[in-house]
């Protein structure tokens, strides 16, 4: 053999020992025992299957074959006889198995093999037919090339790191030519055994040489439907996701479908809150704001008629800022303390003299005090032209009071230039 055949028999017999050495063997037996019962004599017989063993034996007066474990024989072929009625004989005897499982051992009288029981540590059991091999010399009385070895490993325990092993040999003087005469008779063993009452020992003391090629069709026939079953498995499979990918993608074609409606609906709210916006801006900044002409009033006022202003501000936060001219700027202050709209009134800066008019320059910080009004709910019947004239009516009035004021401030100056 090469030596990928060695490694991959070595890999094989790790196999079978593993296999042996669990509880799935005796399990599966028994199991399949108890579900034979259920089935009926027929039917077991005809789906009997499995190797069957056969003990080819050599007496003084020819051959006895009979079932391993068995002690009547099935077919005697006497030395009288000529070799085509003892192969005939024989092959008859043989015709009651299938070829595929019909096996043959040709067992030897226990006198004619030496039998050992051998302890050998761990590492040997890989290789074990080789390493007894090496030690045949010292573990037996012949010589290594006079005789024909078996081993097996037995099922005992041994010493921590070691197991226990049997050794049988016998001469190649008186294994070879009954293997030459069963050659003859058209029967060739598939192994070499020692005979332990009607059953056997175990022990395969048959060269490798002479091992039959069997070519097994079952097993062939349960590869080729092995394979054909990993076959449909992937093609069912393969179904399996081809489906589900249809699926997939039909469910991503109808979530971009909804995907698409629900951005014009968010759209179209988008649009619909932007113009509710809108529409509310107007409303938002007269509410938030706080009112001018409260403020403007009271400021009107409470200055003196011999102070005008130059400039007048107020924001969205209340905050009031105003820059004029007045003969004494400092009264300013207390001119404003207790203003229902004006407070906090502070100068910024500050004040210089204007060499043109002959007062004083001065720009004041206030608060606004003002309340903010309560927002009106707008009327939903309201027409366009009803809101502008709403929206006008506020700027003329805002624009009238500073108007007022501007006037009032023109009669005092000319008044002073009288």
């Amino acid at each position: 053999m090469t030596t990928w055949q060695d490694a991959s028999q070595l890999q094989l017999d790790r196999l079978r020992r593993a296999w042996r050495g669990s509880a799935l063997p005796g399990f599966l037996r028994w199991w399949g025992g108890e579900l034979s019962a259920f089935v009926p004599v027929r039917w077991r017989a005809a789906f009997a299957g499995g190797e069957r063993w056969y003990a080819i034996e050599r007496h003084a007066d020819g051959w006895r074959l009979r079932r391993a474990g068995e002690t009547f024989a099935v077919g005697e072929a006497g030395d009288a006889d000529t070799a085509e009625h003892r192969s005939a004989v024989l092959a008859r005897a043989l015709d009651e198995a299938d070829p595929a499982d019909r096996r043959i051992a040709l067992v030897l009288p226990p006198a004619a093999v030496l039998r050992r029981r051998l302890v050998l540590p761990l590492a040997a059991r890989d290789n074990l037919r080789q390493v007894v091999g090496y030690d045949l010399d010292r573990q037996t009385p012949f010589r290594a090339d006079d005789i024909h070895f078996g081993v097996r490993e037995l099922g005992e325990g041994g010493p921590e790191g070691r197991f226990v092993a049997e050794l049988a040999a016998t001469p190649r003087a008186g294994l070879d030519p009954l293997l030459d005469e069963l050659a003859g008779l058209g029967i060739h063993p598939d192994r070499v055994d020692v005979a332990e009452g009607p059953a056997l020992a175990g022990v395969n003391l048959l060269p490798p040489a002479r091992i039959p090629r069997r070519a097994d069709r079952r097993r062939r026939l349960n590869a080729l439907l092995l394979a054909v079953i990993v076959l449909l498995v992937v093609a069912c499979m393969s179904a399996w996701l081809h489906n589900r990918a249809v699926a997939l993608q039909a469910m991503r074609d109808e979530v971009e479908a909804m995907r698409g409606d629900a951005a014009r609906v968010k759209d179209l709210r988008q649009r619909l809150t932007d113009s509710a916006g809108a529409s509310g801006f107007l409303a938002r900044k007269k509410t938030d704001a706080p009112s001018v002409l409260p403020v403007l009033e009271d400021l009107t006022r409470r200055l003196p008629d011999d102070t005008w202003l130059e400039r007048f501000t107020l924001n969205g936060t209340g905050q009031i800022g105003f820059q004029g001219q007045s003969p004494q700027a400092a009264r300013l202050i207390d001119a404003l303390k207790g203003a229902a709209t004006i407070g906090e009134p502070s100068f910024q800066g500050t004040i210089q003299s204007d060499p043109t008019s002959g007062k004083e320059r001065f720009y004041m910080q206030a608060k606004a005090l003002m309340p903010k009004p309560e927002p009106v709910a707008a009327k939903p019947a309201a027409t366009p032209a009803s809101a502008a004239s709403a929206r006008a009516t506020p700027v003329a009035t805002a624009s009238t009071a500073p108007a007022a004021a501007v006037g009032q401030k023109e009669a005092s100056r000319a008044n002073e230039a009288r």
